[in-house]
């Protein structure tokens, strides 16, 4: 059986731009396609509803699926969440052009159609491993927010539902249906 080579977040950072993003996780370099329009919307609403508090509080930085968030060395592991929530403690002076050295403060991720419960599964375990107060995991099928506040604490919220930031992002308060409008 062929051995598959691993590399390190240095060597993904040195990979020439194209048209996919990359995720190494333990090790293995993972290409993602681009998304579909109804994931891109979700996503662009719940970082406009995220970032207008975040910005009018001056709580921290809110980042877009671009951003790369190394969870964890040897092997490495780097995840680029939909939304990613940076409180502004946390926030390094001058990152340049490097990956942020740990997971944000809050994921966000909207499921993809084929995207198996055991991926959906490792992604949260990897970004709690990484530092993570919270994770909200969204089905646009079941329009449906999972917020994982640990592995243990978990909440399915429907769309009458209110998302809040809890303790993370306090104040923070919306309708689960309102990001799927």
């Amino acid at each position: 059986m062929p051995v598959k080579a691993l590399i390190t977040v240095e060597e993904l950072e040195q990979l020439p731009e194209d048209d996919y993003r990359y995720e190494l996780v333990e090790g293995e370099l993972i290409r993602m396609s681009p998304t579909k329009p109804t994931h891109g919307k979700i996503a662009m609403k719940i970082a406009r509803i995220l970032g207008n508090y975040i910005e009018a509080k001056g709580l921290g930085e809110i980042y877009g699926t671009d951003v790369g968030f190394i969870i964890k060395r040897d092997p490495d592991t780097v995840r680029a969440p939909d939304i990613a929530f940076v409180s502004r403690e946390r926030i390094p002076e001058d990152l340049g052009e490097a990956f942020f050295p740990y997971a944000p403060d809050l994921a966000v991720e909207i499921l993809s159609p084929d995207e198996s419960a055991m991926e959906v599964q490792d992604r949260v375990e990897n970004y709690f491993q990484g530092g993570s107060k919270m994770v909200w995991i969204v089905n646009p099928k079941t329009r449906t927010v999972t917020v994982y506040r640990s592995l243990t604490d978990i909440q399915v919220l429907a769309a009458n539902d209110q998302l809040t930031g809890n303790d993370l992002i306090l104040g923070l308060s919306f309708q689960v249906a309102s990001i799927f409008l």
